[in-house]
């Protein structure tokens, strides 16, 4: 759900143990959303009214590496462009973007009886392994602390990405990684994390990430897995380089937007979508940043909206509140202006269109 958090004292949590702030943040969220009668929906027709796709268009024809923004309503697209030469039917790298389908390929083995639950140790799934420095907290790391990035392993993102993927074996790189911190405490953003769980996908299913993710979610949302790299032993990659195009990332928000449902068929459940759109961590990398199962949360307009986030500004914006399923894919090759465009991208949505709806919502009131 996309949470109201005007008022609430976010700067001062930043003073707390990161698992205090987390279990506080929850809390403030589930009072504002006890406390607040949330307004009726906006009509589809005062949606576009409000937005003016046309306008939006264009505008986000000035962005310097984008490459696709679409906006659906209640299921239907209301905004579908291209640029730089992109068309629909192309699959877009959604880079980190993809770590929220493998939450969502978890949610579903859970549902489906393969993993117990988020609460399993992920040592049930690598019996042979042992971990080199620390092998009594390795026994206590669960599924969960992988989903929400409180692994307390060292990262095998940002500086230490190149060391990793370089490696003969991702899996055993990433689970023997130094813990530097308690699972379950500190937000350690990693990719080596989220390619743990892809492991366990395929050790609990018996079949390959790939083969599991089609089945369970790609084909009821209606389509084809296009290309996905795997590791040295054949994993597929947890996390990074899947390639959908941006009508399949619309497809998978609206499923989040429904409540697990996509053509009145429940793919993960309600309370999986729940869970994961709920702060479990809070972010190192900026005041108003959070982390649920596989997905951000971030301040904007005054609300606490739901992302998946990937390299260079490919986003699925789920906004509850209105509604609404927002994707954008971008250039996702290194470059000097990346961080300026992902900066430029997330003022886009934010002042573009979240903040006209709010505005527009206030003057109905």
């Amino acid at each position: 759900m996309t949470v109201p958090i005007s008022g609430l004292p976010f700067p001062a949590l930043r003073r707390w143990p990161a698992l205090l702030q987390s279990t506080l943040c929850s809390a403030l969220l589930i009072v504002s959303m006890q406390s607040q009668v949330l307004a009726q929906p906006m009509a589809r027709a005062d949606v576009v009214e409000a937005l003016d796709p046309d306008r939006l268009a264009q505008q986000a024809g000035n962005l310097p590496r984008i490459h696709s923004l679409l906006i659906s309503h209640q299921g239907e697209r209301i905004l579908e462009q291209y640029y730089s030469g992109r068309t629909a039917t192309q699959p877009a790298n959604m880079k980190s973007a993809s770590k929220s389908v493998i939450s969502a390929l978890i949610g579903i083995a859970i549902d489906k009886g393969y993993i117990n639950s988020v609460d399993e140790s992920v040592a049930t799934f690598f019996p042979s392994f042992i971990h080199p420095q620390s092998p009594e907290i390795w026994q206590t790391l669960t599924i969960r602390d992988l989903l929400t990035m409180q692994a307390g392993l060292q990262s095998t993102s940002g500086r230490n990405y190149g060391r990793w993927v370089v490696s003969e074996n991702w899996v055993d790189t990433a689970l023997s990684q130094p813990f530097v911190s308690e699972p379950g405490s500190d937000m350690i953003y990693s990719t080596g994390s989220t390619h743990i769980l892809s492991a366990i996908i395929t050790e609990a299913t018996g079949v390959s990430t790939r083969e599991f993710a089609q089945q369970h979610l790609a084909s009821p949302l209606g389509f084809r897995m296009a290309y996905w790299s795997q590791d040295p032993q054949g994993v597929f990659f947890g996390g990074n380089d899947m390639e959908i195009t941006p009508r399949q990332m619309l497809a998978f928000g609206e499923l989040y937007l429904n409540n697990g449902q996509y053509n009145n068929t429940q793919v993960v459940s309600e309370a999986w979508v729940e869970n994961s759109h709920q702060s479990h961590a809070v972010s190192p990398r900026g005041q108003g940043r959070f982390y649920g199962y596989g997905w951000w949360l971030r301040e904007m307009a005054g609300m606490l909206v739901p992302l998946a986030w990937g390299y260079g500004g490919q986003l699925i914006v789920v906004v509850e509140e209105y509604d609404l399923v927002i994707v954008t894919t971008s250039d996702s090759t290194p470059g000097s202006g990346r961080s300026s465009h992902l900066r430029q991208l997330y003022d886009f949505v934010e002042n573009n269109i979240l903040a006209v709806l709010q505005a527009d919502r206030a003057t109905m009131r």
